[in-house]
Formats: structure tokens, C-alpha cells, sequence
């Protein structure tokens, strides 16, 4: 098994963060992986983007033109990456932030207001780890616990985060849950 998973939008989203997240957290499980971080002029307010391949086997070039998945935190991304992700793919849609769907029926579209529900718990600056807690409680790309894990993990140095973003986590799962239920 083997897959790729594209976090694109602002910089300043957590779009790198997101991606170091769930890379941690798949090599906690024993997967290869690797992360590809897009950095660039684009750092704060243009569209930043990072890919993780995440695998049970040997990843032979962590190049590719068509990703399986994608997490678009802002329009731009969902326009420029959408038409990428392979049929049968995720794609989730940060819909606080984009009014479109990506215009695809081959894929599972998850859209959810991930800024709205940051906010509702503290900070919009836990929107990364909504949309990320989302996607991977609808792709079981790895397991959620582990997810948690590493969400603590990343954030060990600043203790007093540690409430927010684990409750930013519960409430993405919960979101992909009712989302489901659709």
C-alpha cells in the first residue's frame, strides 16, 4: 500500500506542520515515508504545499504527478491541485475558506468549515490539525491514536497547546463522523 497525501494552502496555515504530523506519526506506525516540503516566496499568504508518501514498502522516487489524496485548507490550492488527485482519492475542502466543490465525482469529497471549528474551540491557528484529524479519521491512512500521539509529540515543547490542538483533533474526527453520515 502505498500513499500520497498533498496539504496545500496559505502559508502560515500549517500546511508544513500538518505534513511533519502525519509523517511522525506513520513512521510511529513502522511505515517509509517521506515528506516533501514546497517552500518558497510563498511562505506567508501564497499557496504553500508539502507531500507526504507514506508506505508498507520501499518508496522508489517520491515523485509523482497524481497524489491519491489532498487537504486544501484554500481555494487556490483547491483549483491548482484538485484536477491531480487520482479517482477514488480524498479530497478535503476547508469550506470556511473555499465556496466551490472540486468539481469531481471519481473522488470522496469531505468539505468541512475547519476554520470555524477552530475557532469555536480557541484559535483559528488550529485549523491545520482539524483538517488534518479529519482526513486521517476518513482515509485510516494511519491510526488515530498514533495520530494523537505525535499531535502531542509535535507540540511538547509548548505545554500549554497541548489542550487545544488535542481537542482541535476530536473535533476533526467528529466532523469526518457526521460527514460520513451524509
Amino acid at each position: 500500500m502505498q500513499s500520497e497525501v498533498m496539504f496545500a494552502g496559505f502559508g502560515g496555515q500549517g500546511i508544513m506542520t500538518s505534513g511533519k504530523i502525519l509523517a511522525n506519526a506513520a513512521m510511529e506506525e513502522g511505515l517509509n515515508v517521506v515528506w516533501i516540503p514546497s517552500y518558497g516566496p510563498e511562505m506567508r499568504g501564497g499557496t504553500a504545499y508539502c507531500t507526504v508518501f507514506v508506505s508498507d514498502g520501499q518508496i522508489g522516487s517520491p515523485v509523482i504527478k497524481n497524489p491519491m489524496h489532498l487537504v486544501a485548507m484554500n481555494r487556490p490550492s483547491l483549483e491548482k491541485f484538485a484536477p491531480l488527485i487520482k479517482p477514488e482519492g480524498i479530497i478535503l475542502i476547508n469550506s470556511s475558506l473555499i465556496d466551490i466543490d472540486s468539481g469531481r465525482d471519481d473522488v470522496d469529497e469531505l468539505i468541512l468549515p475547519v476554520n470555524e471549528i477552530a475557532q469555536k474551540i480557541g484559535s483559528v491557528k488550529a485549523a491545520n490539525v482539524v483538517a488534518l484529524s479529519a482526513f486521517v479519521f476518513r482515509s485510516k491512512i494511519i491510526g488515530f491514536r498514533t495520530l494523537c500521539k505525535c499531535i502531542r509529540a509535535h507540540f511538547s515543547k509548548k505545554q500549554e497547546l497541548i489542550p487545544l490542538f488535542m481537542e482541535a483533533a476530536r473535533r476533526g474526527k467528529k466532523a469526518a463522523r457526521k460527514d460520513e453520515d451524509k
